[in-house]
């Protein structure tokens, strides 16, 4: 039976300040839209926003998303979008409530580091995936249903989330599956990227040595895969895109001068670009520093991206083996 889950679907990036995130992803090349923040009139006044604001990078198939805690009269973006909460008065409290749950997620997510801490895989039937994975042992919250507008049309989303600390929380972060996105719709969202993106092909989790295997058997219970190795790291395959599990031990191999803010911990994403010559001119011409990963790969750092690696790859290219490249520089 071939496997129900897909591809990735979304990665989350969680920053503190999203004008300043906003602002490095455009200059990374990516197209970004305004920013949408939940608002709420108090007692009467013009609505304010609170909760968790986002905005994604959109492709075909998948999307990275930008992910704050809305500042008490901090910054917000000038041309952030407002959404006033519309629902029925038996429906209000509870949406407020799911608001303040994300808030909440999110702000245990920015103590722990800012960076990456959302994982969401892509399934061609989600009912099926939610059977296989209590099959499989794997707690989870069943599946969920929200509808959001999207532009003329209704997006109907359906999703679940893995159950770790708490229904949703892994140790690594937020982990779940989304059903397929609508082609049509999210065709209508995907914006030129500058810098050449096609999509997520790669997302990296590094653990503990001693914990690899561990970390390793629930991914084999998530995915419905088992892993081949490359040098340190566990790498599942999915329809065009990978998950690499890497030790702590073997970070630096996959990822000169890398270092994980804690364990486990996502550490990086990879996106496919239509020319990576091209891409690398530009963000050469925007100064920002870039460094060698696998052949054919390169990376902007953690501490130059907010707390993620990002790594730019050759659309069509397979990644190559993960060699240790020693601390180079892309000139």
């Amino acid at each position: 039976m071939a496997p129900d889950l897909t591809r990735l679907h979304h990665v989350g990036h969680v920053v503190r300040d999203l004008p300043a995130a906003l602002d490095l992803y455009r200059r990374l090349g990516f197209f970004t839209p305004t920013p949408s923040y939940p608002a709420m009139a108090r007692e009467g006044g013009a609505p304010e926003p609170f909760g968790a604001a986002n905005t994604h990078a959109d492709f075909p198939h998948d999307f990275l998303e930008l992910a704050t805690v809305v500042p008490s009269g901090g910054r917000v973006p000038a041309d952030a979008r407002l959404v006033p909460l519309q629902a029925p008065p038996d429906v209000l409290p509870t949406l407020v409530e799911r608001i303040n749950t994300t808030s909440a997620n999110l702000t245990e997510c920015l103590e722990r580091f800012e960076g990456l801490h959302i994982l969401m895989f892509s399934s061609s039937d989600i009912d099926a995936t939610a059977a296989r994975l209590t099959g499989a042992g794997v707690r989870h919250d069943g599946v969920n249903t929200v509808r959001r507008p999207a532009g003329d049309e209704v997006e109907t989303v359906r999703y679940l989330e893995i159950g770790g600390a708490r229904p949703g929380v892994e140790a690594e972060g937020r982990i779940g599956v989304v059903a397929d996105l609508d082609p049509r719709i999210q065709a209508a969202r995907v914006g030129n990227h500058p810098n050449g993106a096609t999509g997520l092909v790669d997302a990296t989790l590094c653990a503990a040595d001693a914990e690899l295997d561990a970390v390793q058997a629930r991914y084999v219970r998530y995915l419905g895969r088992t892993p081949r190795t490359e040098g340190p790291a566990r790498i599942f395959d999915l329809d065009g895109a990978t998950l690499t599990l890497v030790p702590a031990s073997g970070l630096d191999a996959l990822l000169p001068g890398e270092r994980a803010p804690a364990l486990p911990a996502l550490v990086a994403f990879t996106v496919a670009v239509r020319d990576v010559a091209v891409t690398r001119d530009l963000l050469h011409s925007k100064k920002i520093p870039l460094r060698q990963a696998s052949p054919g790969d390169f990376f902007v750092s953690a501490s130059t991206a907010l707390g993620t690696a990002i790594v730019f790859r050759q659309a069509g290219n397979p990644a190559e083996p993960k060699e240790s490249v020693r601390g180079a520089s892309v000139a």
